[in-house]
This record gives C-alpha cells, sequence and structure tokens, in this order.
C-alpha cells in the first residue's frame, strides 16, 4: 500500500508524464535500495488497462543528466538494433515516457528527479535463479545486450561511477583504511587483509589488458544480478534487460563475473556458515554456455580467454569494497547487524579460494563452449 501523502505525491508528479487515459491507481514496484519506484496504471480509452512505471531517481548517488543522457543512447541505438532484427522494441528493450513538456525526466517542488517508463508487459521478474534453466536464459539475455551494443560508440558515455569495476583502485583504498584504522577493526579482520595481500599481483590483470588494448572497452551494464533481466511469461525466455542507471563504458569481463559472483554461489551474500558457501560449477557452466550464446562471437578470443579470471577478480573486487567499508565503519554497504560487511567479504573470498581450486575446470568449460559457438 501507499501512504496517503506518498500517493499524493506520485499523483502529483504522474500528472506532469506524458501517460494515456485516466490515472487508476499505483503501488510500490520491487525491491530496489537506490530508487523509489511505482507501478502506475491507467484506464485506456477503448477500457484496457496500461501500466507504467514511475521512478524517484537517488541523486545522491548518480548525476541524473549525465544518467539519463546514457539511458537515451543506449535505448535508441537499442531499438534500431531490436528493429532491424525484426524484434519488439516496445518489449525488448525500456521505453522512456517523457513529460508532457518533451523533457526525459521531471524535477519535482523539492529538487526530486522523476522518470517513467512503459512497463515491460506480460513479463516477470525472480530475485534468484530457482533452477539452472532461469540462470542459463539470463545469460542468453545479458549476452544479447552485450552482443547488440558492441558496435555502439563507447566514448559518447558518461562514466557514471568512475573506476567502478578498477579492481587496483579497489586494492588501494583498502590499503588507506587499513593505514587508517579508524574503528580499531583491522585487528579482527587480520586473515581477511592477507587474503587479499596474498592476491595483490592479480588485481590489476584485466585493467592492465585493457591498456594494452588486448581487450575492449565495451558498453557495460555493471549490476548483471537476475533481478534485472525480464523474463515474457509465455516463453520463460529473457526478454528485456532493465535498470541502466549504471551503464556506461567498461569490460564485459566484469559484468560476466558479477553475474557468476552472485548467481554460482549456494548461499546468501552474508552467510555466516562457510560451509553453506560452494562455487557451484555446474552454474558456471550453463551461464557461460548461455552468455556465449547470447554475445554470439561478438567477444574476442582475448576476452573469451580470461572469462574464469573474470568470475575470480568481480568476486575478488566485491570482497575487498565489504572489507574496507567494514574497517572503516559501514559508511557505504547498509548493514542489518554488527560485522555484517565482514560476513559478506567472507562469503566472497571463500568463493574465490573454490575458484582457484576449480580453476583448469573453469578453463576447460569456457573452452569447450568456445569450440561449440565457433562450429556454428
Amino acid at each position: 500500500m501507499v501512504e496517503k501523502t506518498e500517493w499524493e505525491q506520485v499523483l502529483s508528479v504522474a500528472s506532469k508524464m506524458a501517460f494515456e487515459g485516466e490515472f487508476l491507481d499505483c503501488e510500490p514496484l520491487g525491491a530496489g535500495h537506490i530508487n523509489k519506484t511505482y507501478s502506475v496504471r491507467y484506464r485506456q480509452a477503448d477500457d484496457s488497462v496500461r501500466t507504467y512505471v514511475l521512478q524517484q531517481i537517488n541523486d545522491s548517488i548518480f548525476d541524473v543528466a549525465q544518467l539519463m543522457a546514457n539511458i537515451v543512447a543506449v535505448t535508441s541505438f537499442l531499438k534500431q538494433k531490436i528493429e532491424a532484427e525484426g524484434g519488439d522494441p516496445t518489449r525488448e528493450t525500456l521505453n522512456l515516457i517523457p513529460t508532457k513538456q518533451g523533457e526525459q525526466y521531471y524535477c519535482d517542488s523539492q529538487g526530486k528527479s522523476w522518470r517513467a517508463y512503459d512497463f515491460v508487459r506480460d513479463s516477470v521478474c525472480y530475485e534468484r535463479a530457482e533452477n539452472p534453466k532461469l540462470f542459463y536464459e539470463s545469460a542468453i539475455g545479458f549476452g544479447r545486450f552485450q552482443r547488440r551494443l558492441a558496435d555502439f560508440p563507447v566514448e559518447q558515455l558518461h562514466e557514471i561511477l568512475p573506476d567502478f569495476h578498477n579492481t587496483p583502485k579497489r586494492l588501494e583504498a583498502l590499503k588507506a583504511a587499513i593505514e587508517a584504522d579508524p574503528l580499531g577493526r583491522v585487528a579482527t579482520a587480520r586473515q581477511e587483509i592477507a587474503f587479499v595481500m596474498q592476491r595483490a599481483q592479480e588485481t590489476g590483470i584485466l585493467v592492465e589488458l585493457c591498456r594494452r588494448g588486448n581487450i575492449p572497452l565495451r558498453v557495460t551494464h555493471n549490476d548483471t544480478k537476475l533481478n534485472n533481466a525480464m523474463f515474457d511469461r509465455r516463453t520463460g525466455k529473457v526478454i528485456c534487460i532493465i535498470d541502466l542507471d549504471t551503464v556506461m563504458p567498461g569490460l564485459s569481463l566484469y559484468d560476466f563475473g558479477d553475474s557468476i559472483r552472485f548467481g554460482a554461489s549456494t548461499a546468501a551474500e552474508d552467510e555466516r556458515d562457510l560451509k553453506k558457501v560452494q562455487f557451484d560449477l555446474r552454474l558456471f557452466d550453463v551461464y557461460t554456455k548461455g552468455y556465449l550464446e547470447g554475445t554470439a562471437n561478438t567477444l574476442t578470443d582475448w576476452e573469451i580467454e580470461m572469462m574464469p579470471m573474470g568470475a575470480k577478480l568481480a568476486t575478488l573486487e566485491c570482497g575487498i569494497r565489504f572489507l574496507t567499508d567494514y574497517i572503516l565503519g559501514d559508511v557505504y554497504f547498509r548493514i542489518d547487524r554488527p560485522e555484517q560487511n565482514l560476513d559478506r567479504c567472507r562469503t566472497q573470498f571463500k568463493l574465490v579460494r573454490q575458484m582457484e581450486e576449480k580453476w583448469e575446470k573453469m578453463r576447460r568449460i569456457v573452452a569447450q563452449h568456445k569450440y561449440s559457438m565457433r562450429k556454428q
């Protein structure tokens, strides 16, 4: 339910958008922690109901103008690609609804920014992969997103979160936190710090390969969790990739790796019992297969070869960020209990260790799927 004052605010903002029909109702939508999102329904002239998504953008994190410019550029490009492929651009990418004044977003009286989309009709979203098939289909969806944007002029995009996936800089931030040790927490995280420092030389591998020109900068999503893929209710296949706030120049390997980090673990991100935390090689297998099918030979040989490293560094980097935040006093990631960020860090490092133990199997899986793709 939406409280009365919240309802009035949403109704006021909705009246400024170029929505068609007669307003019926609204309700909170999704479980995101960054933006406030609402489902808004309007009755059409033919008595059907059209659903829109109305979202308040978190301007404490994002530069709204740059973010929206990126989204407009990417979705416009995707529509052309989808049409050329004979697809349905009204469902296969996000469709922004402008304000009545023709603007990309609306600023309310409190200075808050709002935007609107058409709801992707006949679709469903999942918070976790309930079976390998869902994980596989999400991989095809994210891979196809990468393929369709392979020839987008990436230099035209703003870097919304500078150095977001720059693992060496994340390591430097950790070292600075250790040096400062504002709450005396370093003593409780000696093992975790040692784990990172033993792998310090690996943190720059992907950044250095990009600098040398071995792997290209691409349009990357940077939040490739399952719940950012909308599934067609009828076919069970991914129809649309959503939440484009962090779309910017980046490395495809971090997008791939973050999906593996989040989706191929057998336990919650903050699980305290590390015995429950396992890196599921079967899920790595199905996601790798789906991602290569979705990208359809647009990745370079270097990118494919380094897919295991993408999984490892995305996971290590996330653990470094959790550890840094723990040492600094939990100032970035929200916590619900003491030492939650330390627990999060430990789950990531357990996954990294298991990836290392299964490294040759990961490489063989990638090689097998690469060979199968190249034969087609």
